[in-house]
């Protein structure tokens, strides 16, 4: 079973950064493609950005310019670096992974943004 340990949530002033981390346990890593979606309270999920195993990326046009993904197979690990962070951001953050008609979930991050 892969299991996805998510790390990096917190809170921070409107303007500041913060990354996120999603390692990976198991050997299937470098298959993966993985994403990070967010879901505010009363929201439905949403798609933030994802990476494929072949390192193509699609972010949503409201963090584009924002937000960085990247991942490190040799660290099972993907990562999204936020900046210029913005209210509207506070979201909890979740890590997902698809290969092989299966699809994994982390257990999510808190993101808080003030104003």
């Amino acid at each position: 079973q892969v299991q996805l340990v998510e790390s990096g949530g917190g809170s921070v002033q409107s303007g500041g950064s913060l990354r996120l981390s999603c390692e990976a346990s198991g050997s299937i890593f470098r298959f993966l493609d993985m994403g990070w979606y967010r879901q505010a309270p009363g929201k439905q999920r949403e798609l933030v950005v994802d990476i494929s195993s072949g390192g193509s990326t699609n972010y949503a046009d409201s963090v584009r310019g924002r937000f960085t993904i990247s991942r490190d197979n040799d660290r099972k690990t993907v990562y999204l670096q936020m900046n210029s962070l913005k209210p509207e951001d506070t979201s909890v953050y979740y890590c997902r992974g698809r290969a092989f008609g299966y699809e994994y979930w982390g257990q999510g991050t808190q993101v808080t943004v003030s104003s």
